[in-house]
């Protein structure tokens, strides 16, 4: 087991990412999982990850606020405690437009 605690969490910037803090919770460097990593990530409003199709699967849980992931042909709005599931290579963008910032937890599959 190994535990961590937030205050122990730095923040890294995630490419395509903007007006948002994103911090690394597990992964390989953080607890030495290999499957998957999991992050933290804090939309201010405006907030957001332009278009892109990371190669892994994506599961992104909202604790708090609001974001609208969307692709070419899809919308959603995810709200506090709704789950999206992004297939591996899933096409996304990621945008926070509401006045208030939102919390996401994202869980990626390492390739």
């Amino acid at each position: 087991m190994k535990r961590i605690s937030l205050s122990d969490v730095k923040a890294y910037d995630a490419p395509g990412h903007f007006l948002v803090s994103t911090m690394r919770l597990h992964g390989k460097d953080e607890t030495g999982g290999s499957k998957f990593w999991v992050g933290l990530s804090h939309f201010l409003p405006g907030g957001g990850a332009d278009l892109g199709s990371p190669p892994g699967e994506k599961v992104y849980y909202v604790l708090e606020g609001e974001v609208t992931v969307t692709n070419k042909t899809e919308e959603h709005v995810l709200r506090k405690n709704d789950l999206l599931y992004i297939e591996p290579g899933g096409e996304r963008a990621i945008r926070n437009n509401t006045n208030l910032p939102a919390s996401m937890l994202v869980v990626y599959s390492y390739e």
